[in-house]
């Protein structure tokens, strides 16, 4: 059962609210169809709330008109000359003042006010005559469909010829199935028929208006010519005119009717938090991200063993490609701040790989919402992927990459370069020793290549400073490959947490948008339905 607790006026505006969510998404008819609902809500409650309106509808040959004189009492089409069909609407008003407005509001020009009342209790009241809903004239069938639309209560009236036309139930009728509680139906000229024959027709229209979605509308047979059931008919618009809510309930109804197809709809679940991992992986792929942690942690190793290395042979490494600008990546900002990169475009495989992880997580946002919806989402999907190469170059520019040996390592670049001059100091002696002999004599004496447990000094100077140059470099080699594995692990989650922002901006936000309308649209709907969530 709905929440009548739900204002009306709040209802109105929920509508409103539902219809703008629904304007990317939903055909424009029916987003018309709201917008009318809403519009013909707000002027209908802005209107007198005394009056009634009653309007009488029905096919060529039913008798609708003499029915609605026989209601008032006097052939009021036979006093106006311009009438001689049921071409326009006329208006039977009781207690007329205050009318005016809302006549405007119908269209109805030909007023015809009545003395007294129409009914004990029923207050003020407009009847209506309106154009046969059959007829050949395009412009009677528009008025007649118009005014479906804008009075309070509906009156069909049918004869036995025609009650079953499957055409008046499927085009009018049918159309009209939320509005039961301010509907009447009408088996007029049952004079015509026999009394056995009359209540068969009465109960087989009532099970064709069940049919049409009206389970509770009863059958009033009448006969304009005998006045049978006529004050049976007028008790009928009487009670429902009594309440003073008729055009409340109308109101209600066209809210219920034109939000019916959502009746049962629910919000879809959240994404699973596995389809968002996805995604970030597969963007992680096309972006490259294992080869620029590879390719730092490579920049990492040469700029080390160019720092630590044996300096004899550490500078042959300065002739290598570093493999970060090699890339076109530079792991520290410009003057301004802003990292810079001139890596190439996606290629096609990597392109391919970004595009499939976005359509992928679009299947997976996609579950659960309703077509119109979506296909939206698919179609910002195809918007995102144009957007992803650009993304994904952000990401790996944003990125810092951590390439460059820590400054303590200079103290091993001291050590090393302590190790090669040793080195060099023992082939100076001995070149010394070998050249010119007289130099190192006052500093040696005779004795110019002294030696430590039967090892020439300088032979130990060579060989300390080769073998600990070599060894150093060795070490921090093994050093270096294993700081390396490390930096490419930290290069790689730094990598893919950038990969992941942009997963979340460019895709996961924009998709997410869709969700949220259509849950919002749900609620809105349901407010509008007298339900409040």
């Amino acid at each position: 059962m709905f929440n009548k607790t739900v204002p009306l006026g709040e209802r109105l505006g929920a509508l409103s609210r539902a219809r703008e969510l629904a304007v990317p998404y939903l055909p424009a008819e029916q987003v018309a169809a709201f917008g009318a609902v809403v519009e013909a809500g707000e002027d209908r409650r802005a209107l007198s709330a005394e009056h009634t309106v009653v309007g009488f509808f029905g096919a060529t040959g039913s008798g609708k008109t003499s029915l609605f004189n026989a209601l008032v009492g006097e052939d009021l089409g036979a006093s106006s000359p311009r009438r001689p069909t049921t071409s326009s609407p006329l208006a039977a008003v009781w207690q007329p003042a205050g009318s005016e407005a809302l006549l405007d509001w119908l269209g109805v020009v030909d007023r015809r006010p009545r003395d007294g009342v129409f009914a004990d209790g029923a207050g003020p009241l407009i009847l209506l005559d309106l154009p046969d809903f059959d007829s050949v004239a395009a412009t009677n069938r528009e008025i007649a469909t118009r005014l479906a639309g804008q009075v309070d209560v509906l009156v069909w009236v049918t004869d036995p010829e025609k009650y079953a036309d499957k055409v008046i139930h499927e085009e009018f009728i049918r159309p009209h199935a939320a509005h039961a509680a301010v509907t009447l139906a009408v088996i007029n000229k049952a004079d015509t028929l026999r009394d056995a024959d009359r209540n068969l027709v009465a109960e087989h229209f009532a099970g064709l208006l069940r049919a049409d979605g009206l389970p509770r509308v009863s059958v009033i047979a009448t006969s304009a010519t005998t006045n049978a059931g006529v004050d049976e008919l007028r008790r009928a618009i009487a009670e429902v005119a009594r309440a003073r809510n008729a055009h409340t309930r109308r109101i209600e109804a066209d809210l219920t009717a034109v939000t019916e197809p959502w009746a049962k709809a629910t919000a879809p679940k959240e994404v699973a938090p596995a389809a968002v991992r996805e995604l970030s992986a597969g963007l992680a792929r096309a972006s490259g991200a294992d080869d620029i942690a590879a390719a730092t942690a490579a920049a990492y190793r040469k700029r080390l063993g160019q720092v630590t290395g044996w300096p004899v042979t550490s500078w042959l490494l300065r002739l290598r490609p570093d493999p970060l600008r090699r890339l076109g990546l530079r792991e520290q900002p410009d003057e301004l701040g802003v990292h810079r990169s001139s890596m190439p475009e996606l290629d096609a495989s990597r392109r391919a790989v970004a595009n499939s992880a976005v359509r992928s997580y679009a299947e997976a946002t996609a579950d659960g919402l309703p077509g119109a919806w979506a296909d939206r989402l698919y179609d910002r999907a195809e918007g995102v992927v144009d957007a992803v190469p650009a993304g994904l170059d952000r990401a790996a520019t944003a990125t810092r990459l951590p390439a460059q040996p820590s400054k303590a390592w200079s103290l091993v670049a001291v050590v090393q370069w302590l190790a090669l001059v040793m080195a060099l100091a023992g082939v100076l002696w001995y070149l010394g020793v070998a050249l010119v002999p007289g130099v190192l004599t006052p500093l040696l004496g005779t004795d110019l290549v002294p030696d430590v447990e039967g090892w020439p000094v300088p032979t130990l100077l060579i060989l300390g400073g080769v073998l600990s140059g070599i060894v150093l470099g060795l070490i921090t080699a093994v050093f270096g490959g294993a700081i390396g594995s490390a930096v490419r692990s930290r290069t790689r989650r730094a990598l893919r947490r950038q990969v992941g922002q942009v997963a979340e901006e460019l895709v996961v936000a924009e998709l997410a948008a869709v969700r949220q309308d259509y849950r919002e649209f749900l609620r809105q709907v349901s407010l509008a339905r007298g339900r409040r969530p």
